[in-house]
């Protein structure tokens, strides 16, 4: 992560002086690391993360090691061994989602039978998305698809190449309902290939096994690819449907093998070798590209570390939702120096708003301290206006239990009030980043820019909740409203479990759980790709123009 973030940062002595001129102070630290509140909560966040970083590893397994055995034993490259092979040595890769489709179906089906992730090739940042065929042959289940196109989208967003590692079957046919025929199912991923390659941001194929059916497509709408010879397959049906269809018999390889169509359909570009020979060629086509028109502007000023640990995190915050904390220690962990210029700190107290830069790059916080008044909310409006007008991207870093209700809330007009929020979030033109570090509850999810409010990305930490209300709040309107107290028990721990951060990450609510101590890096990636220029000649807006997303109309009616 770090060598990705650290691109662009030998600024000249211009910027080490306007970094200097950045007038935020260093914010002050009380926490206790021996006190036994700290080591409690610090202790419970450790066996979050322990538990986290187990399932990822084993969702890094695929589909085990029996599968892994039969795919070598063909001659052939695992997954990850391809990924690592394409990637440049010694650079991060940021996966997404890695922990999709986690106990959703019947079968074992760890990443969704998919990797994707935002890396580094020849020189350049990609998003690369890698069919996984140890997991049920790499076919495509709902979650599948839903990751595929959220990998499209991000690269979309950010005017990424994409790298497509392509072994599949196709769709996972029992499933074939939820996944081929609407808007947003199997074939839209090709709508945004077609999109994309418009829009002047390459799309590359690199043909590693079977690729059936709808798959067969990704290579063909590729605009430059690659197949491996005698391993690499493309064919809208396969041996026994082409017999079934027409009664002719034909083995895979003539059907649809990698000589044929370099040499005969023109369906593919280069013949490889082997794999390790396909992912040289991709190499070098990624090194080719020449200038696609979408340049990063780099940092504003020089990073720094942080003054106080990013381990401290772990003790500050803790696992328990309904403990408080002051949410700017967790700034003071994240941001370039400590330093974090506060923008109305007397005004709607339990809201944080200010600018910090985040490895070097410069951005409007807007944090939760509390349950959101009526001055909390106008008080967020006004900071994601100012952004907006500035051009500032905004990182929202949520523990919220939702708006204030009640009747003196009611009278005091929080409904228009948390409406203004809301609508300044949706309507920002500006990139957003949020980070889920507690609870994400109610309508301050919406306030908070959940997923609903297109943050550019949306990650949470293991500990992290979201759900309509909290547990408190729930039990108190169940033993209202049901007489029933097995049916209240029940529903209670249903949407307790629906709640929690695994649950979210397995149908993709967010783009994957981060550690916290990793938050800084994870937020200073997802800022350097916000911070790349689209080109002048295509796409919404241009390098140096005013418009990030939306098309610049404004925030609409604001009720007063």
């Amino acid at each position: 992560m770090q060598s990705v973030l650290k691109r662009a940062t030998r600024s000249s002595i211009v910027c080490v002086r306007r970094s200097r001129k950045y007038h935020a102070s260093v914010l002050p630290s009380l926490i206790s690391s021996t006190s036994p509140e700290f080591r409690q909560k610090a202790d419970a966040m450790d066996l979050l993360v322990a538990d986290l970083e187990a399932r990822l590893e084993h969702a890094r397994q695929g589909g085990g090691p029996k599968a892994a055995e039969r795919m070598r034993g063909r001659g052939k490259k695992l997954p990850r061994e391809r990924l690592s092979l394409l990637l440049d040595p010694h650079t991060p890769f940021l996966e997404l989602s890695p922990l999709a489709a986690h106990e959703v179906y019947p079968e074992h089906i760890p990443g969704a039978g998919m990797i994707t992730g935002i890396g580094r090739i020849s020189g350049r940042e990609c998003m690369v998305v890698v069919n996984d065929a140890t997991v049920k042959g790499g076919s495509y289940y709902p979650l599948t698809v839903k990751k595929h196109l959220r990998a499209q989208e991000i690269a979309r967003e950010h005017g990424l190449p994409c790298v497509y590692v392509v072994e599949s079957g196709g769709a996972a046919l029992p499933h074939q309902a939820n996944v081929f025929p609407d808007k947003e199912h199997f074939g839209r991923i090709f709508y945004n290939m077609a999109q994309m390659s418009a829009l002047g941001i390459p799309q590359i194929a690199l043909v590693h096994g079977i690729s059936v059916a709808g798959g067969a497509y990704v290579p063909a709408m590729a605009d430059e690819n690659v197949i491996v010879a005698e391993q690499g397959r493309i064919f809208l049906a396969g041996p026994p449907l082409v017999k079934a269809a027409t009664g002719e018999e034909v083995d895979e390889e003539t059907l649809g093998g990698g000589l044929m169509h370099s040499s005969e359909s023109g369906v593919t570009d280069h013949l490889a070798r082997d794999d390790e020979h396909a992912i040289a060629l991709a190499r070098g086509i990624i090194g080719d590209l020449g200038i696609t028109g979408w340049q990063s502007t780099g940092p504003s000023a020089v990073p720094e570390d942080p003054v106080y640990p990013a381990s401290e995190l772990h003790g500050i915050v803790g696992t328990d939702s309904r403990q408080a904390f002051d949410m700017r220690d967790v700034i003071a962990r994240i941001a370039d120096g400590s330093r974090f210029r506060e923008f109305k700190k007397e005004y709607g107290t339990t809201m944080i708003t200010g600018f910090a830069h985040v490895h070097g790059y410069q951005v409007g916080i807007v944090a939760n301290n509390g349950i959101l008044f009526s001055p909390s909310a106008l008080k967020a409006t006004h900071f994601i206006q100012l952004c907006s007008q500035r051009q500032i991207p905004l990182l929202f870093l949520v523990n919220v239990t939702g708006y204030m209700v009640g009747s003196k809330a009611e009278r005091g007009g929080i409904a228009k009030d948390g409406a203004k929020m809301v609508r300044a979030v949706a309507c920002a033109n500006v990139p957003k980043l949020t980070v889920i570090v507690g609870g994400s509850f109610g309508a301050g999810n919406y306030g908070m820019a959940g997923r609903a409010y297109s943050p550019r990305f949306l990650w949470m930490w293991p500990n992290a909740k979201v759900s309509v209300m909290g547990s408190g709040q729930l039990s108190q309107v169940m033993a209202t409203v049901s007489k029933d107290p097995s049916q209240h028990s029940s529903l209670k721990a249903d949407i307790e479990a629906q709640s929690t951060a695994l649950y979210s990450s397995a149908r993709l609510w967010d783009d994957g759980i981060i550690k916290p101590t990793d938050t800084r890096d994870v937020v200073g990636l997802g800022l350097a790709l916000a911070a790349r220029e689209r080109p002048t000649s295509r796409g919404r807006g241009s390098a140096g123009s005013t418009t990030w997303d939306g098309d610049g109309k404004g925030f609409g009616v604001f009720r007063m």
